[in-house]
């Protein structure tokens, strides 16, 4: 049985449709999952063994091109029993459609009767997780879903993980505080530049060692973050938001002994590489994505206006994170602290 899967357009939805594929090996052992994706998924899906293959969708986020998702969707006929799409839009099903693949399973969505042949009614109070949501499509409609829940898992290659600290001079002679200060979503998911460097000082002096990480456009807010530490404790931290591949970040997060982590698809990773994690929630809320680890502390004030799940402040205070000061998140560090988790 061959299964195409549609996948999301988020790292951390990424991450988390790794509980799908672990519920469609669960049913069908012998089945083979091919995830068809932006490119930059390649790195996380190539560290999940339950997939086969990644297969890379040229367009951007809601690009229609028709005449491109034809040609994809041509290639592939014959060559699946059953394509399951992650994404509600009418633009996710065209690909499936046009290969004629014969069960196209999905949530009700925008227009996509036709499109679709198992279409699903989303019950959201019976499945108010994400990972429930994507689990659910793995069975009948209906079907309880088992428990325990799989987790997220990325497996680590020692040699790619090697080569990534080889190419930026880091070494492990110290423990870790991986900081991922970044959030795609917007400012109100980012706790502040000087929290997270009074975390970072207070590690340094224990004889801890900080990286961050984050895309480009997170760089500013790491040197802002530097810039803070006095020099002495400066030089103990590295900046390597935009420095890295996806890639190169996900096998360097593993080298981590701690993570503190916005609400973000970095945050997923750090779960999926069971890294002890403190995740820092503002305007979000862990009642629908949370961190999904062993060795898990989450942290959030909880204020009136929370969660909001606005990108930015409506009312311009962004309280919810300003307030929320680094002595809650040394102390969840301290509580995580122990022996520290291999990867394996």
């Amino acid at each position: 049985m061959n299964i195409l899967i549609v996948g999301p357009s988020w790292v951390g939805d990424m991450v988390m449709a790794q509980t799908l594929f672990q519920c469609l090996k669960q049913r069908h052992p012998q089945c083979e999952i091919d995830v068809l994706a932006p490119e930059w998924s390649r790195p996380i899906l190539e560290r999940m063994p339950e997939v086969r293959k990644a297969l890379s969708f040229p367009l951007g986020h809601g690009v229609l091109e028709l005449a491109t998702r034809r040609r994809i969707g041509k290639s592939l006929v014959g060559q699946y029993d059953q394509a399951i799409l992650l994404p509600n839009s009418l633009k996710s099903a065209l690909v499936p459609f046009f290969a004629d693949i014969p069960k196209r399973t999905g949530w009700r969505g925008e227009f996509r009767y036709g499109l679709l042949n198992d279409v699903r009614a989303l019950d959201k109070d019976r499945y108010p997780l994400m990972i429930e949501r994507f689990m659910a499509l793995a069975y009948e409609p209906g079907a309880e879903l088992p428990k325990p829940y799989p987790r997220p898992s990325l497996q680590i290659d020692p040699v790619t993980r090697e080569a990534a600290l080889a190419k930026f001079g880091l070494t492990l002679d110290r423990p870790v505080l991986a900081l991922c200060p970044g959030a795609e979503f917007g400012e109100s998911k980012r706790w502040p530049a000087e929290h997270y460097a009074q975390v970072a000082e207070a590690k340094i002096r224990e004889g801890w060692q900080v990286w961050l990480f984050g895309s480009k456009n997170d760089h500013s807010v790491g040197e802002d973050i530097r810039s803070r530490l006095i020099p002495g404790l400066r030089e103990e931290s590295v900046n390597l938001s935009g420095d890295t591949s996806l890639a190169e970040a996900i096998d360097l997060l593993s080298c981590a002994d701690s993570v503190v982590s916005n609400d973000s698809g970095l945050m997923h990773v750090a779960a999926a590489l069971n890294r002890p994690l403190v995740a820092v929630y503002g305007s979000t809320s862990p009642g629908f994505t949370p961190p999904l680890a062993d060795k898990v502390e989450v942290v959030r004030l909880g204020i009136e206006c929370s969660p909001c799940f606005d990108r930015t402040c409506r009312f311009g205070h962004y309280n919810c994170l300003r307030q929320l000061m680094p002595p809650s998140v040394n102390e969840a560090l301290e509580r995580l602290q122990g022996t520290p988790v291999e990867v394996r």
